[in-house]
């Protein structure tokens, strides 16, 4: 084969190769440019060594062979490098692969949104106007149980406080807050009903409490309570069920894939979600552990931090990693 038929047909390969080399060099993910086809590059690799050996069989002109011979050089160096730093890789998911994510599931997440929030605030309302209805969610014991540790003469709130260590505590609100987001997210594969039934339920129920201990008087305690950590808590459930309901999409409407193919890929898109997930939900565990339960501190303090949590966590979820730089993504940390 002469050179510039050679050249023709691969020379679409080589641009793309280059391109997807150059935007590795500047990132440390390896997802730029190819994106899916990231798992592919073993395979571009080889081919591009088995034309370098081609060109020089045929004695084809030096600069082909010196462009052919960078690219296997940058290859192999992209290919057996050492694999990335942990926490490398956690702060270019969470800087940018995380809120990308969310930005780019907006509408599952408008959607788990929606199933989360209106009956949680729905309920609220609705217990102003008939409180009886509390009695419909919640048993007699449960709403007892909810007023005692939310009394206002509490001397720490939140919990019966059973256990007397703020760690020990720590460790049962992560349990609690992980199993939540998890049922609402795995139960997605359900064609997405356990995540939309979680969703609905937890909505309910948070709305229920809130409106019951509103009407009876225990606002500020119960409020100055939640406001520190429900931002990322809140959040977190929603995003976890978010995910659960991209399980059951990818079932439901597989398009030209096989549901197995449809619902692996849809499990691969949802793996960054779901990390932030754990992540949110890992912090406000610490916060309700050592913050929220304090009595000791005034409850206008407490609002403002609430408030001021709540804002930094939308605007992190609609504006970091805005840049031009690629996706951080914690599936791709072994490099």
């Amino acid at each position: 084969m002469k050179q510039h038929r050679f050249e023709q047909a691969h020379e679409a390969q080589w641009q793309q190769l280059e391109r997807w080399l150059q935007a590795s060099a500047k990132s440390s993910q390896a997802d730029a440019g190819f994106d899916a086809q990231t798992a592919q590059f073993p395979h571009h690799y080889r081919q591009v060594c088995q034309h370098l050996a081609l060109a020089r069989d045929r004695h084809y002109t030096s600069g082909l062979q010196e462009r052919l011979n960078r690219l296997v050089l940058q290859g192999h160096q992209r290919l057996y490098r050492a694999p990335r730093h942990f926490w490398h890789s956690l702060v270019a998911f969470l800087s940018h692969g995380f809120p990308q994510s969310v930005r780019r599931e907006w509408r599952v997440v408008l959607l788990a949104g929606v199933l989360f929030y209106a009956p949680l605030f729905g309920l609220l309302v609705a217990v102003q106007i008939q409180p009886s209805l509390v009695y419909s969610i919640m048993s007699e014991s449960q709403v007892s149980n909810m007023e005692t540790m939310y009394d206002p003469s509490a001397e720490r709130l939140g919990t019966d406080r059973q256990a007397d260590s703020d760690l020990m505590m720590f460790g049962f609100y992560i349990y609690n807050n992980i199993s939540i987001g998890f049922k609402t997210f795995a139960t997605g594969i359900l064609w997405g009903l356990g995540s939309v039934f979680f969703l609905l339920l937890n909505g309910i129920y948070i709305g229920a409490i809130a409106g019951h201990l509103t009407h009876i008087g225990y606002s500020v305690p119960f409020y100055s309570f939640v406001s520190g950590h429900s931002g990322l808590e809140l959040t977190g459930i929603m995003l976890a069920g978010a995910a659960g309901l991209k399980l059951g999409y990818a079932l439901i409407a597989p398009k030209r894939l096989s549901r197995l193919q449809a619902l692996r890929q849809a499990a691969l898109c949802s793996l960054d979600l779901v990390y932030g997930v754990i992540v949110l939900l890992s912090l406000a565990a610490v916060v309700e552990a050592f913050w929220s339960s304090n009595s000791s501190i005034a409850p206008v303090i407490k609002y403002t931090v609430g408030m001021i949590v709540g804002l930094l966590v939308l605007a992190y979820l609609l504006l970091a990693g805005r840049s031009n730089k690629p996706q951080g993504s914690m599936k791709y940390s072994n490099g």
